[in-house]
């Protein structure tokens, strides 16, 4: 039996342990927890209701074989009166369509689907596995008000179940911000 411990003990030494942190962008009005310093990029989109910017946050290992090769939060603003999230019908259109766009952008399959909810903000959670089944997405995205947010974690298929994963996504919350 002491060898039994002995040998977890030494088990759990092997494994590297990840200094997590909080980033915060007010700007975005969220917070979550990363693994690493988050870097951000703009890109602006000419859409039929007006040009749209999304800003994304992400965090991209440098590691040889990461648990997780990059995480990520998204979030763009649509013009008033376009989307809402009071408008629950069609939320449920809108992530309908917008499921099928990220499976078709990697040209993946969907695993699974779900309804989600952050405070009382209507979302989805979905995972895509893309690459001839090598890569996978895992994403959650909520509508808060007109913005979009969108947590997702990108890893190869093997390592899809990691803890990692999750703790990355079910970090993300909103903070508010006096504007």
């Amino acid at each position: 039996m002491k060898l039994i411990y002995f040998s977890l003990f030494f088990l759990f030494i092997a494994i590297p342990s990840i200094e997590w942190e909080v980033f915060q962008s007010f700007d975005g009005k969220f917070k979550i927890l990363t693994p690493g310093k988050m870097e951000k990029k703009e890109k602006t989109i000419e859409t039929g209701i007006g040009d749209i910017t999304y800003i994304t946050h992400y965090y991209q290992s440098s590691e040889k074989d990461p648990d997780n090769l990059v995480y990520m939060v998204s979030y763009c603003d649509y013009p008033e009166n376009s989307i809402h999230s009071d408008s629950t019908e069609f939320l449920e259109e809108f992530f309908k369509t917008t499921i099928e766009s990220s499976v078709e952008s990697v040209r993946g399959e969907l695993s699974y689907s779900s309804s989600i909810e952050l405070e009382d903000y209507f979302g989805k959670i979905w995972r895509v596995d893309y690459n001839d089944g090598k890569g996978s997405i895992k994403t959650k995205a909520f509508m808060v008000d007109n913005r979009l947010y969108t947590v997702q974690v990108i890893s190869k298929k093997e390592k899809a179940m990691n803890i990692y994963i999750n703790k990355f996504l079910d970090s993300f919350s909103l903070i508010d911000v006096e504007e």
